[in-house]
């Protein structure tokens, strides 16, 4: 049987397709102000992914899934050759979709990711994410007590906008049973044979641990045609951090793609 709909944001009315898929912990509320500065000449689509956000929580959680979930959406909103945007974990759905279903869109667009295998190593944020939130009155004394577990205020920043409001306190939208026992989630596992032969772009982050220096060839082994685009002091999150950096580059690249 299928899995149900993802839930999606639109921004614009018209022009190029583009969707952008979010990393993991992460949904469509991370991506508002780059998609309104993209839909100001395009139109934008910003799912959550499944397990996360306002989509439909499933017991399994694997790029194939996802990318079969993005398939979805194309058909049932009658999307045709949109530019794919990802980052981390959507990145690595927008590698696999871009393998699988390579006519099916105009450009790959990978932030800080790369086509290889990752482990599913967030020891500490599946820590803060098992808190039961139910009696908390504040996100102020949820914070207060998920420092004990994490010390980097951005990232309990970045989680705690999965907490939903209930009667009773709090709850998180994420499915984080399915998550943390999805152990391959960020498993490729691609055919070498395979090649991406069209234009692709990868921004990187200068100083981020996800893409090491040394890795363009692996890149350039599936994308064989991609550019790489590495922003300078920027880390993992660099589409936050430095987004107006982030979206000349992309807006760059988009313009100088014949349509």
């Amino acid at each position: 049987m299928a899995e149900p709909n993802l839930f999606f944001r639109k921004y614009g009315d018209s022009g190029q397709e583009i969707i952008i898929l979010h990393g993991l912990f992460g949904s469509s509320k991370n991506w508002v102000s780059i998609a309104k500065e993209l839909s100001i000449t395009n139109r934008v689509y910003t799912p959550d992914l499944r397990n996360h956000g306002d989509s439909f929580h499933s017991k399994t959680h694997n790029l194939r899934d996802m990318a079969d979930d993005i398939l979805r959406l194309m058909e049932i909103n009658s999307i045709q050759n949109p530019i794919l945007i990802g980052h981390s974990m959507g990145g690595l759905v927008t590698i696999i979709f871009s393998l699988l279903y390579p006519k099916k869109i105009l450009l790959p667009i990978v932030v800080d990711i790369a086509p290889k295998n990752y482990p599913l190593d967030y020891k500490n944020e599946f820590a803060c994410l098992k808190m039961d939130v139910s009696g908390y009155t504040s996100r102020e004394l949820i914070d207060r007590d998920m420092e004990k577990i994490y010390t980097d205020s951005f990232i309990r920043q970045f989680l705690q906008m999965n907490l939903e409001k209930i009667d009773t306190g709090y709850k998180w939208k994420l499915n984080v049973e399915t998550l943390e026992n999805s152990r391959d989630a960020f498993k490729l596992n691609l055919d070498e044979n395979i090649i991406y032969p069209n234009k692709a772009l990868f921004i990187l982050g200068e100083v981020s641990e996800y893409v090491k220096k040394d890795e363009s060839s692996i890149i350039k082994k599936f994308f064989s045609n991609a550019e790489i685009s590495i922003i300078k002091g920027a880390g993992h999150y660099l589409h936050y951090t430095h987004q107006k950096e982030f979206i000349q580059i992309v807006k760059n690249f988009i313009s100088d793609y014949p349509k």
